[in-house]
């Protein structure tokens, strides 16, 4: 009978032996593993046994990666997607990005790097306590945007706002020390938690869909050179 305690990870790749690969060492890490072999039975089998990370190749036949993805977050699905891609060009990786996937890795790649992604992305996806020494609950507040840490939970103005787990855990790194610099490396070490010569562009990328979500409540401040910083909240807005 499966352990159902265990994450379970869909794989949605054409290629049997990079499938049956990286599934072994997944198992062998501790996880569950589904296979699908085209991007219509990895969406279904997405929607039908909701799984805690999906490992989605761009190139698949019938629907692609990035049509999956893209259905899925038309459908409020925020499950954390972890894209996979042999294009040299960046930009299939970009677009990922904007449609709301957490992470990529290019093949060729090693089960390590895979898993080291997964092990990541599922980390920023847990929901975290986040208390204050009283033991009650607390917000960060920055302009009109005001995050709350233990439900991961987001509003702008009078509206919720939803985010892929990266975005919120970068838009929380931010406001969590608002006025600090932070740069890309930094950024990259501390949300992402690992370090990548690709992390720059990564970051810039879930940064603008942050803004972009975020719209006129934008908190977000560009260091030229630097990095980024969130605003400094008002007087008495931090809860």
């Amino acid at each position: 009978m499966p352990d159902s305690s265990r994450p379970l990870v869909m794989v949605v790749e054409d290629d049997p032996s990079i499938a049956q690969m990286i599934s072994l060492q997944l198992e062998l890490s501790g996880y569950r593993t589904h296979v699908e072999r085209d991007g219509r039975g990895g969406l279904a089998a997405v929607r039908r046994d909701r799984p805690d990370v999906v490992l989605l190749d761009i190139g698949l036949p019938g629907l692609d990666g990035i049509q999956v993805c893209r259905a899925l977050r038309a459908e409020q699905d925020w499950t954390p997607i972890l894209f996979v891609t042999a294009r040299d060009d960046e930009v299939d990786r970009v677009v990922g990005l904007e449609l709301g996937a957490d992470d990529y890795v290019t093949k060729p790649f090693s089960p390590r790097e895979v898993i080291a992604r997964i092990n990541s992305v599922l980390r920023r996806a847990r929901v975290t306590e986040a208390a204050d020494s009283s033991g009650a609950a607390r917000s960060l507040v920055c302009g009109d945007v005001r995050l709350l840490p233990d439900e991961r939970r987001v509003f702008a103005g009078d509206d919720e706002v939803a985010f892929t787990a990266t975005e919120f855990d970068l838009l929380a790194h931010l406001m969590a020390a608002p006025g600090r610099v932070y740069t890309r490396d930094q950024l990259m070490r501390d949300v992402w938690g690992y370090d990548t010569s690709a992390g720059q562009r990564t970051v810039d990328v879930h940064v603008a869909q942050v803004r972009a979500k975020l719209g006129e409540h934008d908190v977000i401040r560009t260091v030229r050179g630097v990095g980024y910083s969130a605003q400094q909240p008002a007087a008495g807005r931090r809860g």
